[in-house]
């Protein structure tokens, strides 16, 4: 998808809060400790760190279903989208039904449930793909119903749970582009974890690196590029060099 669409201002109250986050899960294991930052309106914040460094923990509070053993976190609660690691797709649903999903539990109007069904699909490109079942689809394509599942709700933060990382590297880039896209037409707030540093970069407003277990924020950067993102962005030496920076940091939140 192409966007010509300016990059969205960012504005000072915050979309997602997190004030001295610190969990404890019942076994002793230590995820968090101490972790303090926020996500305004019009940024995407991506989240890079060590395995097991607490960032699913991140969003899992976020979201609500983890409650921190101490801190406090806010969200802007008047929409809420979030993509898990998997699709999560009803294997006996259409994608339009899966799509309408979250509609029909929230009691939207079957007209209007359609609609914004149609429109998102349209959107994350799977016009044509309506009655398809998962079975049907790639793992691109069961991302992008995802996506599509999630915008229908309009949400205004939208949390990403590593959504691309069993994608082949060519999908993987193009549902990047579309991401991009969707943030700015959509002017969400996001919060994306990753592994991949250089999905941290193209996607990002800001990347925050977390220390290894349990996971601090030890480094903090800029992104300086504007959007939309040209796909030929990943060749630019200034790209590289700030994912060099990334990457120095990741490697001294593991030691």
């Amino acid at each position: 998808m192409t966007d010509t669409i300016e990059t969205p201002a960012t504005s000072t109250q915050s979309a997602v809060s997190f004030r001295d986050v610190s969990m404890t899960f019942p076994d002793g294991t230590k995820a968090l400790a101490d972790t303090s930052f926020d996500v305004r309106p019009g940024e995407f914040v991506t989240v890079v760190g060590p395995s097991g460094c607490g960032k699913s923990t991140l969003l899992r509070i976020a979201s609500g279903l983890t409650t921190p053993t101490t801190g406090s976190v806010s969200v802007d609660s008047s929409g809420l989208g979030y993509v898990f690691q998997d699709a999560t797709l009803l294997p006996w649903r259409t994608v339009i039904q899966n799509v309408e999903l979250l509609a029909e539990l929230e009691g939207l109007p079957k007209d209007e449930m359609r609609r914004r069904a149609v429109e998102n699909i349209e959107l994350v490109g799977l016009t044509g793909h309506e009655d398809k079942y998962p079975k049907q689809m790639s793992g691109g394509m069961r991302m992008r119903a995802s996506l599509a599942r999630s915008l229908v709700l309009e949400p205004k933060v939208f949390l990403f749970d590593e959504p691309f990382g069993a994608v082949d590297e060519i999908t993987r880039e193009r549902l990047n582009d579309e991401v991009i896209s969707l943030f700015l037409r959509k002017r969400f707030a996001g919060l994306f974890i990753t592994h991949s540093i250089s999905e941290a970069v193209f996607l990002s407003t800001r990347i925050i690196v977390m220390s290894g277990r349990p996971g601090s924020i030890v480094g903090e950067f800029e992104v300086p590029f504007e959007y939309p993102r040209d796909p030929e962005l990943r060749f630019d030496p200034a790209f590289a060099e700030l994912c060099g920076q990334v990457s120095h940091a990741l490697r001294g939140a593991h030691s």
